[in-house]
């Protein structure tokens, strides 16, 4: 049995995409930094007649935490076949229903350390933790999920659609994991991996208030895509589906 290990899976696109694994006969660890919650996450699945799904308390943020979810991994598997490293922030205040969007020239320095260390920091952790057990898979496989609001050359570019709305903390946290993505890919490239960033895209879930416009149904079925691609498939790309219907692919 395939095994899948997801940060920040108690609610939304993480709890939609464990649901969607489970679907496809993997076992699935649910990873959450609320104790509380993971495990009425994992409670939610198992009424749903899963069984094949456990909690595993992680805070991405905090080494310690990290390597304690490591632990834990190896005492429940032997191997682990894909890693999608979900756990993200956007950081953002609201003034009612409408975002106080960050610039570059005010935001203080701290809110970007904040974003950062979850985004970008945390996926890092988890992902040079897990390494060892990702190679004891035969086709392991890492998504990165990002954002298409994370790609330079689209948000150059005064005809793109979203041209003008610009975020400078969370833009920037997503270009930087984007950027991990394409390193590390190349790293693994002579090993059987497959690692990609993923734009599951506008979603309606409590990470925007219920603002996002797509399914979590559509948005894990996206992620899941490209942590179950073949050995052929594609490996250090950037792929968005609401951006680019036809091939998924867009430019970093």
């Amino acid at each position: 049995m395939k095994t899948a290990f997801i940060t920040g899976a108690n609610k939304g696109i993480g709890l939609e995409t464990a649901r969607q694994f489970l679907q496809k006969g993997y076992k699935v660890l649910i990873g959450s930094r609320n104790k509380a919650k993971g495990i009425e996450a994992v409670g939610k699945l198992v009424s749903l007649g899963f069984a094949n799904v456990e909690f595993i308390q992680i805070d991405v943020t905090d080494s310690e935490s990290v390597e304690e979810a490591r632990i834990a991994l190896g005492e429940k598997i032997d191997a682990l076949d894909v890693l999608i490293n979900n756990s993200g922030i956007n950081g953002i205040e609201f003034d009612g229903d409408t975002p106080i969007m960050h610039t570059a020239t005010n935001t203080d320095i701290n809110k970007f350390k904040e974003v950062f260390e979850v985004n970008v920091f945390g996926a890092i952790r988890v992902t040079q933790a897990l390494l060892d057990l990702l190679k004891k898979s035969k086709d392991p496989r890492i998504v990165n999920v990002s954002s298409s609001q994370g790609s330079l050359t689209l948000h150059s570019d005064p005809d793109f659609i979203h041209y003008r709305h610009k975020g400078a903390v969370y833009q920037s946290s997503k270009a930087a994991l984007n950027m991990y993505t394409v390193v590390l890919a190349y790293e693994l490239r002579d090993l059987p991996f497959k690692v990609n960033a993923v734009s599951p895209g506008s979603t309606r879930t409590d990470f925007n208030r219920q603002l996002g416009q797509g399914s979590v149904e559509d948005a894990a079925r996206r992620i899941i895509k490209y942590a179950t691609i073949g050995s052929d498939g594609p490996t250090g790309k950037f792929f968005s589906e609401d951006m680019n219907p036809e091939t998924g692919e867009i430019p970093w």
